[in-house]
C-alpha cells in the first residue's frame, strides 16, 4: 500500500463511524490533536471518534489534500477536510483543516499524527 492509498483508507474507515476500521490504518503510536483536547492513548482516540460520531449522525468526511514531504518511511500531508451529517435532527456542514503523518511499518503505512483544528478567522471577517 502506497502512502496515499493509506490516507484514502482512513477516510473510508472514518466514514464507516466504526472504530476498529479506523483503528487498522492507526500506528501504535498514535497522537491526536484537535481543538480542545489532545488524545495520547487508543482509548482516547476511540473516545474522541466514537462521541463526534454520536454528535453528528450520518456524518460523511471529506478531504482536499496536499502531500508536503514525502520519503521512503515517512510521508506528511496537510488538507482541508470537510463533514456533512444531523445534528439533533438538523443537516449540518462545516470544514477545517489538517495535517496527518504517516510513517512505513514492516510494509504497511500507518497514520502516527493527526492534528485538526478549525479554519482561523481572517482578519476582518465577523464572526
Amino acid at each position: 500500500m502506497h502512502y496515499e492509498q493509506a490516507l484514502e483508507r482512513y477516510i473510508k474507515a472514518t466514514n464507516t463511524h466504526c472504530f476498529s476500521e479506523v483503528e487498522k490504518v492507526l500506528h501504535s503510536e498514535a497522537v491526536f490533536w484537535f481543538t480542545n483536547r489532545s488524545c495520547v492513548t487508543r482509548k482516547d482516540i476511540q473516545a474522541f471518534f466514537e462521541s463526534a460520531w454520536e454528535q453528528i449522525k450520518e456524518e460523511v468526511y471529506g478531504a482536499t489534500v496536499k502531500w508536503m514531504m514525502t520519503t521512503e518511511q515517512a510521508a506528511l500531508c496537510t488538507y482541508t477536510y470537510t463533514y456533512q451529517g444531523y445534528q439533533d435532527g438538523t443537516f449540518v456542514s462545516g470544514k477545517g483543516r489538517a495535517t496527518n503523518a504517516f510513517v512505513l511499518e514492516k510494509g504497511e503505512w500507518k497514520l502516527i499524527h493527526e492534528h485538526l483544528s478549525a479554519v482561523p478567522q481572517v482578519a476582518g471577517d465577523k464572526k
